[in-house]
């Protein structure tokens, strides 16, 4: 089958709609997939840079709980497609066609939006998700998908046995068909060949159109389902359909806690980072606003300053500043003889004079009074903000200090 006519035939269905309980105070007032990353993107561009990069034009991204930012982001960053040419990139919330009950896990989410693949009516179904951070052109994926004459195709990766329990884990022969599928299991099974190591489910689907309505219809049929493909689909498959698992090598990041979604953003100011960002032949796409470069001003007294393997984003302005080991975002500023290090900060912060910033993730429109301190004493600090175990301290946006 022709690439392009294999990806004129595959329809994107983006789940974006979980609450993302694990990532809060950051989902109060936002969707997972809104959450910002790395400086000026939002979790949702890496997925969707991805069909974008690899062809793909027709997408749907499934929407539920606090969907405005997410709304507002899609229009304003993603408003790029040209239906006449039959490409599209449609926002779909609970329909309420079959019931009145919003989207109850990731099948129903499909099975309440089977008229959107009727009226499509594509071949092949790409199921993706909107919280997960990697580069992966999906081409060949969806070859190896029609190759195998799979009726259902897993993406999977490679992951440290203690994180597999969070995942879904597969077995898979040397022909790549999955023998196997456990849903987040208490001892995941490991790899032959590496026993640290777990084949898990990276929440990348291919399905051939019949196969998944009839699923999603059976599925809905059942009262004890969870209708979940993790928990239900695939085991059910597994019985008596052809499911076939594709390995990926790169990176890929499931942001489901504070300390995956801190690393992950992390991740890009290591020297040889396995997040590409300059690579200018596959973009990662974004919305951003107009403004200026990011000014560094040197202090009004000798003495020394740095900005040492960091993310400046636009608007940032650095008064006599030392940053180290962070990612600022838009229109941030960091008053004078001030100190942010392994920080996260987004945008419209405002630091004052002699702060000291450490572990730490401040949400959009904080503002942080000269001489405090942030990240120094875990006691005082979860008095008043969120902690996570390894010490990382979470400041929820509009806080006032």
């Amino acid at each position: 089958m022709k690439d392009r006519f294999l990806l004129s035939e595959t329809l994107v269905v983006l789940l974006a709609g979980g609450k993302g309980e694990r990532l809060y105070p950051l989902t109060r007032d936002r969707a997972k997939p809104a959450v910002p990353f790395g400086g000026i993107y939002r979790i949702i561009d890496f997925t969707l840079s991805n069909c974008l990069n690899t062809g793909l034009r027709k997408i749907v991204v499934l929407t539920q709980y606090k969907s405005i930012s997410l709304e507002r982001h899609l229009k304003l960053a993603w408003n790029i497609f040209n239906y006449q040419l039959g490409e599209f990139i449609m926002s779909v919330p609970p329909q309420q066609r079959t019931s009145e009950l919003w989207y109850e896990g990731t099948a129903d989410a499909v099975y309440q939006n089977i008229y959107t693949l009727d009226e499509v009516k594509p071949r092949f179904v790409l199921i993706l998700s909107g919280d997960h951070i990697y580069q992966m052109n999906y081409l060949p994926m969806l070859r190896y998908h029609v190759r195998k004459n799979a009726d259902m195709t897993v993406g999977c990766i490679e992951v440290d046995q203690e994180d597999a329990s969070r995942m879904g884990v597969l077995e898979i022969n040397g022909e790549g068909r999955v023998m196997d599928f456990q849903e987040k299991p208490e001892k995941p099974k490991t790899l032959d060949r590496k026993k640290n190591k777990s084949l898990a489910s990276m929440g990348i689907y291919v399905f051939n159109t019949e196969k998944l309505v009839s699923e999603v219809i059976t599925d809905k049929k059942d009262k004890r389902s969870k209708h979940d493909f993790g928990r239900n689909i695939i085991p059910h498959m597994l019985k008596r359909d052809k499911v076939y698992g594709y390995p990926v090598t790169s990176y890929w990041q499931d942001i489901g806690t504070i300390e995956a979604y801190f690393a992950a953003n992390m991740e890009l100011l290591k020297v040889k980072s396995r997040i590409d960002l300059h690579n200018r032949d596959n973009p990662v796409r974004t919305y951003q606003e107009q403004l200026p470069g990011a000014l560094v001003i040197k202090p009004s007294r000798n003495r020394d300053i740095s900005v040492v393997n960091s993310v400046l984003s636009p608007g940032c302005v650095i008064r006599g500043a030392t940053v180290r080991e962070s990612i600022l975002s838009c229109a941030v500023s960091v008053g004078e003889d001030s100190v942010v290090e392994n920080g996260l900060i987004f945008d419209n912060v405002r630091i004052g004079k002699g702060c000291r910033i450490r572990n730490a993730i401040i949400d959009k429109g904080v503002s942080v009074p000269d001489n405090y301190r942030v990240g120094f004493d875990p006691k005082e600090d979860r008095g008043y903000f969120t902690v996570t175990e390894s010490g990382l301290v979470v400041i929820p946006r509009g806080y006032q200090l």
